[in-house]
C-alpha cells in the first residue's frame, strides 16, 4: 500500500471507536413491499412520517477536485454523538442490537422496513435463461438440477460466485415483472435453502459470498418474499436476519479486502433495513470506511489492480446507495466519494469500441455492461489522466487508444487473479483492437477451461518482451503472486517529430534482475495522429557490469480477434487487415519475425482463436535493443 492510503487507513482505524455516522437527521418516507393479497401486515413495518425525502447529496464530478478527492474526512464515518459512539461499541463487543435499542422489550420479529429500487440492470439473457431453468454463467447453460448448492458442491469459481452470492437475482430482476420472476425466485432459494441447513459450512458461508448473497436477498427482496405462501416469507426474513448476525461476527475473516467491503455492505444495508438497526448500521458504516481506505489507492484504483474487482466494489456501492434510499436516509458522503473516485480508473482501461481490455484476468468487458454500471452510479467524469498505484497508462490520439502497464503487480494479499503483466500494452484504432492480451484467468471455469488459467496469468500471455521462457513476477496458485517485479520506472511526455508530434512513454521494470541480470525498458511513441505506435525493448544490465552468455527471448503481440494477417516475403514484416479495409504494416528490424496461434477472451468468458506475431531470438547478457513500428498504410 501507497503511504497515502497507509494513512487513510491508519486514521480510519483510530476513528474506528469513537466516530460513527450521524445520518438520522432525515425524514423518512411511508414504504412497503407488495406481498400479495394474503400478506401478513406485520412482516413489513412502514417508517414513521410520509413527509417527502430530500434526494441524497451527491457532489457533481467538478466538485471533486484532486486535490480533495482523498480527504480523511471522506474515508471515515461522519461525527456522532456519545449515545451513537456508544451504540456502535456495545454492537461491536457482540451486545445485540435490539439490546441496544429497546433493552426492557420483546426483540421485534424480522421485517422489512421498505422497498429498494436499484438503478443497476443486470444481464437479461441470463435472467431469461434462469426462467427457462438453466444458470448461465459466462456462456455455459447448467440445469437447476445439475447445480450442486451444498457445502460439497464442487463449483467453478465463477459458478460459486453466482450461485452462492445469489448475484443471478439481478438478472432475474431484469428479465421480466416480479409477477413472473418470482416463482423461480422462491424455486431457487429454497432450494438453497436445502442444501444449506447449517450456518457457516461450505462456501456458501465464504465472507464474499454471504455478503453478496444478504445484499442480493434485501435488494431483491419483491422476488422472494412477495408471494403468498407465509411461511416462506418467514423463512426468508428469518434467514436474512440470522445471516447478518453471522457476518457481524465473521467479517474480519474475508479473504481480501474486496471480500470485506462486500461484508460491510450487507452489513450496512441490513442495519438500515432490519428492525432496530442503527447499532448495525453504525457498526457497518465504520466498518466500511476503514475496508475501502485499505482496499482503494490513492487515485482510485482498487490496489488488486483488477477491473472486475472495481466493477464489483461500485456495484455494492450502488446498491447500498440504493438501500440508504428506500429507507429514507442521506448517503453518506463517503459513498458519493467513493463513487467518485472508483470510476474514472475503470474508464482508463476502455478502447475505441468503449470495451475494457484485458487486464488483471479480465475479459474484454462489453461497452454495454460498462455503460449500464457508470450510468446507475451518477458519475459523469473522464478516464482517469494519472494514475499511480492503478498503473495503467492510456494515450488517445484521434482514433487510436493505447494502454500499457506501467506498474508492478499487486502485492499478494490484493491479488485475485493477478497476473504477470508488467509493461503490456493494448493497441486499437476506432473500433477495432488491434494488439491485445488474452485476458479471461478470472473466468476460468465457464467457458475457459479451468486447466489454462494459470497460463492466462502468464507474461506469455500478454504482449510484452518475455526473458527465458520465464514470468516477469511468479504466478502462483489461488490468484497469487510471487517475486518478481518490485519496481517500475516510467515517464511520459510530448516530444517533438519532424512531421508533427508524438506521446512518449518509456517504462522499465526489474522483474528479471535476480535471474538473468536485465532490465526490461519499453518506448513506446503514439504519433498525434494516430496513424503510427513506435516501440523498442531494450534490455540493460542491472549491474556495473553485464553478464557473458545470451538467454532467449520473446517479444509477443496478441493479435485482435478480426485482424488477418500476413507475413512479408522477407520475414521481417506482417501486413494487418482490419473488418474496415484498412491496412497496417509491422515491421521490425529483427532477424526473425513469426506468425503463431493465440487465443483472446471475451466479456462473456468466450475464448477466440486469434494470432500473435512474435519476435524471437537469443539476447545477450550484457544487453540488447530491438525496434519495431506499427504503421497505418495509405
Amino acid at each position: 500500500m501507497n503511504a497515502h492510503s497507509a494513512e487513510l487507513a491508519g486514521k480510519a482505524r483510530r476513528q474506528g471507536e469513537d466516530k460513527v455516522a450521524n445520518i438520522d437527521g432525515g425524514t423518512n418516507r411511508q414504504l412497503a413491499i407488495p406481498l400479495g393479497d394474503e400478506a401478513r401486515e406485520d412482516l413489513i413495518a412502514p417508517a414513521p412520517g410520509n413527509e417527502p425525502v430530500a434526494e441524497p447529496v451527491v457532489e457533481d464530478a467538478k466538485d471533486l477536485a484532486p486535490d480533495r478527492s482523498l480527504a480523511i474526512s471522506d474515508f471515515a464515518p461522519p461525527s456522532a454523538s456519545a449515545s451513537e459512539r456508544f451504540m456502535r461499541l456495545a454492537f461491536s463487543m457482540g451486545v445485540s442490537h435490539s439490546t441496544i435499542v429497546a433493552p426492557f422489550r420483546k426483540p421485534l420479529r424480522p421485517r422489512l422496513q421498505a422497498t429498494v429500487t436499484t438503478p443497476l440492470e443486470g444481464d437479461r439473457a441470463a435472467g431469461m435463461a434462469l426462467r427457462a431453468g438453466h444458470f448461465y454463467v459466462y456462456g455455459v447453460k447448467a440445469p437447476f438440477a445439475q447445480v450442486d448448492m451444498g457445502p460439497l458442491g464442487n463449483l467453478s469459481p465463477p459458478f460459486e460466485r453466482v450461485v452462492q452470492g445469489f448475484t443471478w437475482l439481478r438478472d432475474l430482476a431484469t428479465s421480466g415483472t416480479p409477477p413472473q420472476c418470482r416463482q423461480v425466485g422462491e424455486r431457487l432459494l429454497v432450494s438453497w435453502f436445502d442444501a444449506n441447513p447449517a450456518i457457516g459450512k461450505g462456501p456458501a458461508w465464504k465472507v464474499e459470498n454471504v455478503g453478496l448473497r444478504l445484499l442480493a436477498w434485501l435488494v431483491h427482496a419483491p422476488l422472494l418474499i412477495s408471494g403468498n405462501d407465509a411461511a416462506l416469507r418467514q423463512r426468508v426474513l428469518t434467514a436474512m436476519s440470522d445471516t447478518a448476525r453471522w457476518l457481524d461476527r465473521n467479517v474480519g475473516k474475508a479473504d481480501d479486502r474486496l471480500g470485506e467491503v462486500a461484508g460491510w455492505c450487507a452489513i450496512t444495508a441490513a442495519g438500515l433495513l432490519l428492525p432496530e438497526g442503527k447499532p448495525r448500521r453504525l457498526f457497518g458504516e465504520a466498518g466500511l470506511a476503514r475496508a475501502l481506505g485499505e482496499a482503494v489507492g490513492e487515485d482510485g484504483g482498487l490496489l488488486s489492480r483488477s477491473p472486475d474487482a472495481q466493477m464489483q466494489a461500485i456495484a455494492n456501492l450502488i446498491d447500498l446507495r440504493a438501500c440508504y434510499e428506500a429507507a429514507g436516509h442521506e448517503p453518506p458522503r463517503l459513498l458519493g466519494t467513493m463513487l467518485h473516485m472508483l470510476v474514472p480508473p475503470l474508464l482508463a482501461l476502455t478502447h475505441g469500441d468503449g470495451g475494457l481490455g484485458n487486464w488483471q484476468g479480465g475479459g474484454a468487458t462489453k461497452a454495454s455492461r460498462l455503460s449500464r454500471l457508470v450510468g446507475a452510479s451518477g458519475v459523469r467524469t473522464r478516464p482517469l489522466k494519472e494514475p499511480s498505484g492503478w498503473g495503467y497508462q492510456r494515450v488517445t490520439a484521434r482514433k487510436a487508444t493505447l494502454l500499457m502497464d506501467g506498474s508492478p503487480p499487486p502485492l499478494g494479499h490484493h491479488a485475485r487473479h493477478g497476473c504477470a503483466s508488467t509493461l503490456a500494452l493494448e493497441f486499437s484504432h476506432a473500433e477495432h483492437r488491434l494488439i491485445v492480451n488474452c485476458g479471461g484467468a478470472a473466468l476460468a471455469g465457464g467457458q475457459v477451461p479451468v486447466r489454462i488459467e494459470q497460463g492466462l496469468r502468464a507474461t506469455a500471455a500478454h504482449s510484452t518482451l518475455v526473458l527465458g521462457d520465464a514470468n516477469s513476477t511468479a504466478v502462483l496458485i489461488d490468484g497469487k503472486l510471487g517475486s518478481g517485479v518490485g519496481e517500475v520506472q516510467i515517464d511520459t511526455r510530448q516530444v517533438k517529430l519532424e512531421n508533427g508530434s508524438a506521446t512518449r512513454i518509456e517504462a522499465s521494470h526489474d522483474g528479471y534482475a535476480s535471474r538473468f541480470g536485465l532490465i526490461h525498458r519499453r518506448i513506446l511513441m503514439l504519433r498525434e495522429d494516430g496513424q503510427e505506435l513506435r516501440g523498442e525493448d531494450v534490455l540493460v544490465p542491472s549491474g556495473r557490469k553485464g553478464k557473458r552468455g545470451k538467454v532467449p527471448f520473446a517479444i509477443r503481440f496478441h493479435l485482435g480477434r478480426h485482424v488477418e494477417t500476413t507475413l512479408t516475403d522477407s520475414g521481417k514484416g506482417a501486413s494487418l487487415m482490419l473488418p474496415d479495409g484498412s491496412l497496417w504494416q509491422f515491421a521490425t528490424g529483427a532477424e526473425s519475425l513469426e506468425l503463431e496461434e493465440s487465443l483472446w477472451v471475451d466479456g462473456n468468458g468466450k475464448p477466440h482463436p486469434v494470432q500473435q506475431l512474435v519476435i524471437e531470438g537469443f539476447a545477450s547478457r550484457g544487453g540488447g535493443n530491438f525496434a519495431w513500428l506499427l504503421k497505418r498504410m495509405g
